[in-house]
């Protein structure tokens, strides 16, 4: 018996919400750790902790290290988890979602994308055409490997490719980990594109549909509320001039070039 009839059931909520990558600002494991902790001590109490999702993916290093820590957390407490997709839980927002034990979504959210992919510009052509000559000095044949102003070389794709193909295939094990028999055609499922909630449910990747209010009831009572445990966001003038937004593109473009990303 409640003998404190006013309070409600509080049921808590760590929001992933962004790109996932290690920038200062961007879903990871340093700027998650704290919520996920806290929610995890929270939830002990009765015993469920949800995820709201939202994210079209970004780093596979980063979603594998918040999946890992989740599921570490989940074994060691005993609580349940429940992923809650928004309007999209891609790629490695969806690799994040597989660390629950029920995935939610809305019948139109964008869900999937089980792949993965890096890229970039060939220049090499352009400044050939101005009369550029590029001059770079490296110690090991493959330290410019992929390099911007450099052709590509066949072994240059040899080697993106057999990394993709690696990445893919952690992606690939992860999800049939966490999904198990609850899985549709492996060739529907892992093609790397996307669908709505609706397909998603009948190949097996949610549980079923809801939004995190639903949930929150759900698990709750009719009178449980959600309990945001949000991650800390830089203050002041050092949320401006952390980074500039030079360097911050750069950072995005080196990362695309040089690591698989879930997106």
């Amino acid at each position: 018996m409640n003998i404190f009839p006013w309070r409600h059931t509080k049921i808590p909520v760590v929001p992933l919400r962004g790109i996932i990558a290690a920038q200062l600002g961007r879903v990871n494991l340093e700027s998650t750790t704290a919520p996920i902790e806290r929610g995890f001590a929270l939830a002990k109490k009765h015993g469920h902790l949800i995820l709201a999702i939202e994210s079209p993916g970004g780093s596979a290093t980063q979603s594998d290290l918040i999946g890992q820590l989740i599921r570490r957390r989940a074994d060691e407490t005993g609580v349940k988890v429940t992923a809650v997709i928004g309007d999209v839980g891609a790629s490695g927002g969806y690799w994040l979602a597989c660390a629950a034990d029920d995935i939610r979504a809305n019948r139109l959210s964008i869900v999937g994308s089980i792949g993965v992919i890096t890229g970039g510009f060939g220049l090499d052509k352009l400044i050939a055409r101005y009369g550029i000559e590029r001059r770079l000095f490296t110690a090991g044949e493959n330290k410019a490997r992929m390099e911007t102003f450099s052709p590509l070389r066949p072994q240059d794709i040899e080697f993106t490719n057999e990394l993709l193909e690696q990445a893919h295939g952690m992606f690939k094990s992860w999800v049939r980990e966490r999904r198990g028999a609850r899985l549709g055609p492996e060739e529907a499922v892992f093609d790397g594109g996307y669908m709505l909630g609706e397909k998603a449910k009948t190949l097996g990747l949610i549980d079923g549909f809801g939004d995190v209010d639903m949930v929150v009831k759900e698990l709750g009572g009719a009178k449980a509320k959600p309990l945001w445990l949000r991650a800390k966001r830089p203050r002041g003038l050092m949320r401006l001039i952390s980074r500039s937004a030079v360097e911050s593109a750069l950072d995005i473009a080196e990362e695309r070039l040089t690591t698989p990303n879930l997106r």
